[in-house]
């Protein structure tokens, strides 16, 4: 006979198991431009205007469901200010077709778009940022890509375990 916490005990797993395939992100931001709050206030959001081909690849790896730590660049403080959702997978950024456009790309083709963007979701806003220092006083922290000298890039992918590092570090800066 199966004791009343098999079905559970068998839900964790499935979760857990689940969660091994969402991959987790980083996503910069000026907040000057659009930051959390705006994130926060829209609910979600198409990530366009990405011009980096190495950043672009990355967002074509990502999935529905994937984690987003949404990071304020070029403020005062920088840091990861909160947490959102790949809600959908990458497609052809419309910018690249527009001409009045900032990112409009002339070469760019509708047949086999250039550039491509993910829709995001809001998920949550931490207390505070948690800035670079923060980021480098944290072990497990050591190899994220965004504390690598002379990375630029807008989006990153981050390792589960960084991931929750990062949260459980913001939930213990918001108690402080």
């Amino acid at each position: 006979m199966l004791s009343s916490s098999y079905p559970l005990r068998m839900a964790k797993q499935a979760a857990i198991a689940k969660d091994v395939t969402t991959r987790c992100w980083l996503m910069k931001s000026e907040p000057s431009v659009y930051g959390i709050a705006d994130l926060a206030r829209d609910r979600r959001t198409l990530w366009e205007g990405v011009r980096n081909y190495q950043a672009r690849n990355f967002m074509r790896e990502m999935s529905v469901g994937d984690h987003v730590l949404f990071y304020h660049s070029n403020s005062n403080p920088t840091g990861i200010v909160g947490v959102a959702r790949v809600r959908t997978a990458a497609k052809g950024d419309p910018t690249q077709f527009d001409p009045r456009s900032e990112y409009f790309d002339e070469a760019a083709k509708r047949e086999d778009p250039r550039w491509s963007a993910v829709e995001v979701e809001f998920e949550s806003k931490f207390a505070g940022a948690l800035t670079l220092d923060d980021l480098r006083s944290e072990r497990a922290l050591a190899n994220m890509m965004i504390l690598r000298k002379g990375n630029r890039l807008s989006v990153t992918p981050v390792a589960a375990s960084e991931f929750a590092a990062i949260v459980a570090l913001a939930r213990s800066v918001a108690k402080r």
